[in-house]
């Protein structure tokens, strides 16, 4: 692909392929959007009237004119979908969650190993201004030894919408929905935890599916508590961090994907702006306010337009991806049995997910 821009297809043009990929994809330099496959033809041709739509998911796998197939489809497609593509010769990206079980995720990642092509996950919130800031914190050591580490995504939508999010179907709820991204968050600040302690619920009296978790990482030294709910008004801080030497505290969320929706262009000159200040509790009684940097979403499709051309490594690697599957699955089923589970990572997985952080540090 060195010289010539990459050929992307686009599976799905609902509100992820239409908010996000679409958007991004057309703003990376280096990526060209050939071909959508929706049922929505007249609603991407008017954003992409240049581009072509097909009808289905399999007239766009087979086309010979593609590099990246973007898979934006509902979640219990990502397998077939992913491995149909990879057969085909192309690379794959996929939506987050990855899979709907680590087996899955193991059998594309494996594929793709067969195939010689490269598949990622869609981790955009690693760029998001909230969790920069924070990590930045972490990383320079001011908040001394961490003790806990607090990751709250709340929303107020009491009655259930009619998106296929809150039906009864594959890789449904609120767990799907937003462990992917706060998981991946946790385990790059802290790596894989021992073990996973969970409680996912339905509090909805009308709902079909989770809408309310807390689900603790459990590591030697501290605690990791991953929290989300769909009946919570005003919101609360999207990150609390204690540690030894004090607390940080990020109230306000990151605002890319508001301003996506409100149809801004991507990398646009403010785009990440974050104007809501970190807050710094200092174990002598100060408080210190500090700027959160801004947010960078399109950095994944650079980083991965690099990777494909051979300049960078992936930006996900399958071995992230597995991790966070690991403990998407375990959370799950500790749910279920009211226990602490351990991941069910084999060594080879544990030590390639060492190796994977290594190379990105």
């Amino acid at each position: 692909m060195a010289g010539s821009d990459i050929r992307v297809g686009l599976i799905g043009y609902g509100f992820v392929g239409k908010t996000f990929h679409g958007p991004m994809i057309a703003a990376t330099s280096g990526m060209t959007l050939v071909a959508v496959a929706s049922s929505r033809p007249r609603e991407v041709g008017r954003d992409y009237p240049d581009v072509e739509v097909v009808p289905t998911p399999e007239d766009l796998i087979a086309r010979d004119d593609l590099d990246l197939v973007v898979i934006a489809s509902p979640n219990e497609t990502h397998r077939l979908l992913a491995e149909a593509a990879l057969r085909s010769g192309k690379n794959v990206l996929v939506d987050k969650p990855f899979m709907l079980s680590l087996s899955d995720a193991r059998s594309v990642v494996e594929t793709a190993r067969l195939c010689g092509k490269s598949v990622s996950v869609f981790q955009n919130r690693r760029w998001d201004s909230d969790f920069l800031g924070v990590k930045s914190v972490i990383d320079s050591g001011r908040l001394g030894r961490i003790a806990h580490f607090e990751s709250h995504i709340e929303k107020f939508d009491p009655v259930p919408g009619p998106g296929w999010r809150d039906a009864f179907v594959p890789g449904a709820g609120m767990w799907f929905d937003l462990a992917p991204h706060m998981v991946d968050q946790a385990l790059l600040l802290f790596g894989l935890p021992t073990a996973v302690t969970a409680e996912i619920a339905v509090i909805r009296p009308e709902s079909e599916v989770d809408d309310w978790f807390e689900v603790i990482l459990r590591y030697p030294t501290h605690r990791v508590t991953l929290h989300g709910s769909m009946v919570v008004a005003g919101g609360t801080s999207r990150f609390s961090v204690h540690g030894a030497a004090g607390s940080l505290i990020k109230h306000g969320a990151d605002r890319q994907e508001d301003r996506l929706k409100q149809g801004c262009i991507p990398g646009s000159p403010g785009f990440g702006d974050d104007d809501d200040a970190m807050m710094f509790h200092k174990s002598d009684g100060e408080t210190e306010t500090l700027p959160t940097p801004p947010g960078d979403q399109m950095a994944f499709y650079r980083a991965l337009a690099a990777a494909l051309r051979g300049e960078k490594p992936n930006p996900v690697s399958t071995n992230q991806a597995l991790g966070v599957m690991a403990v998407i699955e375990t959370a799950i089923e500790a749910s279920k049995q009211g226990r602490t589970l351990p991941l069910p990572l084999s060594a080879e997985e544990r030590a390639g997910w060492a190796r994977t952080e290594e190379a990105l540090t």
